[in-house]
């Protein structure tokens, strides 16, 4: 018997494939996320309209500020919908085809907006890029958990979050290696398509899931009458689960979006013009922050209940938030590298930790929600809708920085709503202890 459940519980090579495949392609996820939001100053001051132009700095920080809000928005719009096509997909035709979709779909996508000459091509490419991404989060989550024995689903989660982040810090070294001025900011795009390398790799290298094929083929056996399966993850049992997950999500989308989004705008507001690296040194900083809690959250959460577990990582974000958000931004002392104050680098790499450790949670979470059969659809839908909520908080969020007055204010009003995920835990369905669904 001892020997059985070694033999069971060993690291083969298609759990490596598997985990090394996910994890690249979650990197470059992350450094898809990140791109914009690091690029979107160059990218639309090199596409202003003439007239535009001649009416000088505001109304050019005004244009592109709309543009910002609309692609971004276009881009979480793409994702959510990504993610429940994709996840579908992966549901019907199996885990490893459906993620090589995803990840040719981003990449192609991604060096699509090298060749933009109008804002409108932006939207058009990031939204579409968007698709594949949502959909690669989902498959992958779903791949790995299920080619990997339980024990080490926690630290699979870990990985999941991390190489995400990893991307994030890939783009903030790029900056500063590579500053995007003028036109230069296209390359930047350009190597966003290269993960379509791995969709040759995934094909060729990575098993699909053997949880998927037992219950691909215990479908396609049964007689009873084949069941939508988005209708499936919003009925019967799962239902509560699905809604609970999306609001759970939902939460700290609206709030990481609030938390960190901003950062680059605000460090080059508080740096000045005179220090232009400071904005790129910050997002290294924060995706560090980042790494480290993506990859620590579910090996300390593990053995906790999961709501409680969410309910800690609320605290610990409204805790944060309020210290760096809610005191005075000193730009002054030591600083790291002649480019940051030392304290504030602080400031910024624990609200690193704070805002996404739950990108390490969810994947040990969302998971445990659903049967193999709907898995990929189920965390999918939860996961990228929590993204759609974001969307009016994007468009309006030129508004919200010019009535509350800052960046800095509009922050701090904004991540207040991981005090409403300390209520919402509450609906959440408890899966501690279980092993995921067959």
């Amino acid at each position: 018997m001892h020997d059985a459940k070694d033999t069971r519980d060993a690291i083969t090579k298609g759990m490596q494939m598997t985990l090394l495949a996910g994890f690249l392609g979650w990197m470059m996820d992350g450094y898809e996320q990140a791109l914009f939001p690091t690029l979107a100053g160059p990218a639309l001051k090199s596409m202003v309209p003439a007239d535009i132009a001649t009416l000088g700095t505001k109304a050019i920080n005004g244009w592109v500020g709309g543009w910002m809000g609309i692609i971004t928005a276009a881009f979480l719009v793409g994702a959510a919908l990504g993610g429940a096509a994709f996840g579908w997909l992966g549901d019907r035709i199996g885990r490893v085809k459906a993620m090589a979709w995803s990840i040719l779909f981003y990449s192609v996508f991604s060096g699509v907006c090298y060749f933009a000459t109008d804002p409108t091509h932006l939207a058009a490419a990031r939204f579409m890029a968007a698709l594949g991404m949502g959909g690669e989060w989902a498959l992958g989550v779903a791949l790995v958990m299920e080619a990997w024995p339980e024990r080490h689903r926690s630290k699979m989660a870990g990985a999941i979050g991390m190489a995400a982040n990893l991307g994030m810090v890939l783009v903030g070294c790029m900056a500063l290696a590579y500053p995007a001025d003028g036109e230069s900011w296209r390359i930047h795009f350009l190597i966003g398509a290269s993960p379509a390398i791995l969709t040759l790799l995934i094909r060729l290298f990575v098993p699909e899931s053997e949880k998927w094929e037992r219950s691909a083929a215990k479908e396609a056996a049964s007689v009873a009458p084949v069941r939508s399966k988005i209708g499936e993850v919003f009925g019967g049992e799962l239902r509560g689960g699905t809604i609970a997950g999306i609001l759970m999500v939902s939460v700290v989308f609206v709030g990481t979006w609030g938390a960190v989004q901003w950062i680059p705008l605000w460090v080059s507001e508080l740096a000045g013009p005179d220090n232009p690296r400071a904005k790129a040194l910050a997002m290294v900083i924060v995706s560090f922050g980042a790494c480290t809690s993506t990859f620590i959250a579910p090996l300390l959460l593990a053995a906790q209940p999961r709501r409680r577990g969410y309910q800690m990582l609320c605290l610990f974000a409204l805790a944060a938030t309020l210290w760096i958000y809610r005191t005075p931004a000193d730009w002054s002392g030591d600083m790291l590298f002649g480019i940051f104050p030392w304290l504030m680098a602080v400031k910024i790499f624990v609200l690193g930790m704070a805002a996404t450790a739950f990108f390490g949670f969810f994947p040990l979470y969302l998971p445990e929600l659903f049967p193999t059969r709907v898995r990929a659809t189920g965390q999918g839908i939860c996961y990228n809708t929590g993204r759609l909520v974001a969307v009016p908080f994007v468009l309006l969020s030129g508004k919200l920085v010019e009535s509350l007055g800052g960046y800095q204010q509009a922050a701090a009003a904004i991540t207040l709503v991981y005090a409403v995920g300390l209520l919402v835990a509450f609906l959440g369905k408890e899966t501690s202890g279980q092993a995921l669904q067959d």
